[in-house]
Parts: C-alpha cells; structure tokens; sequence
C-alpha cells in the first residue's frame, strides 16, 4: 500500500515519541468540568441543536442526565439514536451542525455548549454490565450487508433489534470502515474504533464474513437471490486522478491510502516520512494527511488549493488545526504537472496560478514550482465500478459515481437497499452514514413486514 515511498527515509524519531503525537486531539472533560458545561445548556424546547443533528440525537435530554448524574442515561439516549456515538463525538464537525445550532452560540456568550466533548464524556463513562439493546423476537429473516463500515454496522445492529439475523461481507481484513482506515489517527486514537465495533456486535444476531468483495468473492445478483434483503454500505474505495503525466511515478500516492497505512502501523517509526511533501486537496481529508505528516516529523508540508479558502470544503476549525501544526496553506494554484527527479521520482509539482473571472474558474498563465519529496492527493473519492460480470449491480450504478436511492435508501431493484458515501445523499460524514444505516434498516424491516422486500 505505501510501496510507492519506499526510497523514503523512514520517520526520525521512536515509536513512542511519534505515539505521543497521536493521543486525543482534544482533553477529555472531568466529571466537574462536564457538570459545569452541562448547566449551561438551557434544554431549549425543541432545541436547534437536536434538529441539526443527523442522527437526531436529544441533545438537551442527554445533557440533562449529564447534569441529574445520570452518565448512563445519557449515553442510551445518545447510542438509541446513533451506535456509533463515541466516535462521532470525536470525528463529527459539531461546529457547523449541533454546536452552530446552539442558542449560546452568539457574539455575548462566545461559545457554544461543548456538545461534542459532553457526548464523549456520557460515552466513554457509561456503566453498561451488557449491551443497553434488548433484540426483538426472531422473525426467521436473514438480511446480508455489504461493507463493514458505519452505515453497514449501523444497518446491521438496527436489523439485529428489530429480531433479524445479519450476515456482513468485508472485503478488509478488519470492520469499522472510515473509522478504521480513514480518520486522522489523533480524532480516534488506540483501538477505540475496534472496541465500538465489539460493543455493536455484542447484541448479537450479527456475523460479520471477512475478505468478501464485491464482485470477487461476492456476487449481488447471488446475495438478491439468498437473502430476504440486501443492504449496500460499499463507502468510496476508489480514489480520483490528477490526470496528470507522472502521476504514477515513485512518491506520489492517494492520502486515504497512507492514512490507512498510519492507522494500522503498530510501529510508528517505520512509517516512511517525506522531509518535504504536497497534499493537493481542500476537504479533511487533506487537513488529516497534512497535519499527520507534520506530527511525523516533516519539515515542510504545503496543501494546495485551486480556489480560495471560502470554497475549501474542510471546516473553519480543521483549517485551524493545520495552521496551528505548521501547515502551509497555498490557495488559487491548479496542479498542473508532476516534476520528477533523474531517477523518475517525484520532486516536486508545477502549478498555475488561478482567479475568479466572471464567477468561473480561470488560469493566469503564471506558475509556481513546490519542490517535494512526495506528493498526495485528497481530491476526492468516487465508488469503485460495478463488477463486470454482474448484471444486477451494473443495474444500480446508474446515476454517475454513486447509487441512487429514494428517501427509505431503496434502489432501483426491490430488496436491495445503499446508504453511506455510496449513495447521493448528505455530507459524506460518519454520522450522516450511520443515520443511512439506521433509515434502511427500519425501511428493509417494514418492507419484509409487507412483504415487499423479497427478491422477485
């Protein structure tokens, strides 16, 4: 996976030293500390801030049982709504959905009420004995889930309490998908992404089947035919291109592939490490690659952008944090060529300067040269093609990159169902994937209810 970085000096410093870069991006708050900020919360009547969460958590509910003592309460009534509330309260922008919301929120109180620190804290201080989730009486119906990531888990355990057995197919070693493999290892640190995958599963009725994919070892038209329903909670695998000559060249790789590599290094300082590097991209997934890079120990890192910072679609607050870890921000430059050494490594890239001319997108025919050790791209993922031999998933990849699907996550075939990163839906975030997951799985139960579901 990082063999294209191999003539790289590995990481200058140990193991535990790089370890200690990777902790809480944030402190968690103390029990006093989530008593005093659970008192500012007004628990406002049909509070904004429950309206702007996606998985439409009681905000103000929970923080009440924060403030009556209740911690336990508290995270049932955050995980009722959304299983993967823990890491949601690390990795989900709260500062442009509940927290924006608040009524705290403006110019004389400063701040909001700290929403997402006092979830994590009703999480990760909860006294469960068991699973907090009874499952209903069997139903004798088995529905199959493609993908292990949130939406998939987050179908599969809804479909486990509504009494259905749930057979999972991962095509990765591991389950927890974007949690796993693709958050900054600072936003989700240790192997708290394994253990909210083991409490999910601990309600039983779900096997999850590893080194399934797609199209290889699975085909959809056979699933369609063996299960009572399928659910496709595939996320984007396949990232997008430059579409620039060199692109393949040593030193230059896909972001997602390295943080994938990070996350699973059980030795930090094996990592190969650029002394300079570029991160083309605007969203978060550019920040996380940026500020890791920094964290290991390179010297220069500078993101590039080919609009301003208005259009970057990473959150005022990640643009903080690369600038705060030493990133280098250059916006309006548009890559526009691979610079390679005598070895036909990567040594650099060539972009043109760009401007806004009449509200579209133009070239100066000025250029700047970034010299780099090796260069990433964040610009984006699209799902991998549908498997050429299967008919029935050629079918559903109708609508560009993604799925589409109607507002119950039904795609064009009765019986099958997509949420996530796949389907044209959302923000592309963790908790807009698990509320897919949780929508499907009460559409997929209702559907076998009527009697609609069936593969016909």
């Amino acid at each position: 996976m990082i063999e294209t970085l191999q003539h790289l000096p590995p990481a200058a410093d140990s193991h535990g030293a790089l370890a200690a870069q990777f902790t809480d991006l944030a402190p968690a708050l103390t029990a006093r500390q989530a008593a005093i900020e659970a008192a500012r919360c007004l628990y406002c009547y049909d509070a904004p801030c429950t309206r702007a969460c996606p998985t439409g958590i009681d905000v103000a509910s929970f923080i009440r049982n924060i403030h009556d003592q209740n911690v336990t309460g508290a995270a049932v009534g955050i995980l009722k709504q959304n299983i993967f509330g823990g890491s949601c309260a690390r990795v989900c922008p709260t500062e442009i959905l509940c927290e924006d919301a608040c009524v705290r929120n403006n110019a004389a109180e400063r701040e909001p009420v700290k929403i997402g620190l006092l979830q994590r804290h009703a999480i990760d201080n909860a006294g469960f004995t068991s699973h907090p989730f009874m499952r209903a009486p069997s139903t004798g119906k088995t529905v199959a889930v493609v993908g292990a990531g949130p939406a998939g888990l987050s179908c599969a355990h809804r479909l486990a309490m509504l009494g259905h057995d749930v057979v999972v197919f991962e095509a990765r070693p591991k389950a927890g998908g974007l949690n796993e493999y693709g958050i900054a290892r600072y936003k989700l640190p240790g192997d708290f992404a394994q253990q909210e995958v083991d409490f999910l599963l601990s309600v039983g009725g779900i096997d999850i089947q590893y080194g399934q994919a797609l199209g290889d070892e699975l085909q959809l038209r056979d699933l369609h035919t063996r299960f009572d329903a399928v659910f496709l909670g595939l996320g984007l695998g396949a990232s997008r291109r430059l579409g620039l000559v060199g692109e393949d060249a040593p030193g230059l790789m896909a972001a997602t592939d390295y943080i994938a590599a990070l996350r699973q290094a059980g030795d930090l300082s094996r990592l190969p490490v650029p002394r300079r590097a570029i991160v083309v991209g605007a969203g978060n997934t550019a920040i996380d690659m940026a500020v890791q890079l920094k964290r290991l120990g390179a010297d220069e890192v500078t993101l590039v952008y080919r609009r301003g910072y208005e259009a970057m679609s990473a959150t005022g607050h990640e643009i903080e944090i690369a600038k705060l870890n030493g990133v280098r921000i250059r916006t309006w430059a548009s890559p526009l060529e691979v610079l390679l050494d005598d070895s036909g490594r990567v040594a650099g890239m060539r972009f043109e300067e760009t401007r806004m001319d009449d509200g579209r997108l133009a070239r100066t025919g000025a250029f700047i040269d970034i010299a780099a050790d090796a260069v990433f791209k964040a610009i984006g993922q699209a799902i991998a093609p549908p498997p050429q031999l299967d008919e029935l998933a050629q079918g559903l990849w109708q609508d560009g990159e993604r799925i589409r699907v109607d507002a119950g996550l039904r795609t064009a075939v009765p019986g099958i169902y997509a949420g996530g990163d796949c389907v044209a839906l959302g923000q592309d975030l963790t908790v807009q994937a698990v509320q897919h997951g949780k929508l499907a799985a009460l559409a997929i139960h209702n559907d076998i209810q009527a009697g609609t579901a069936w593969p016909t």
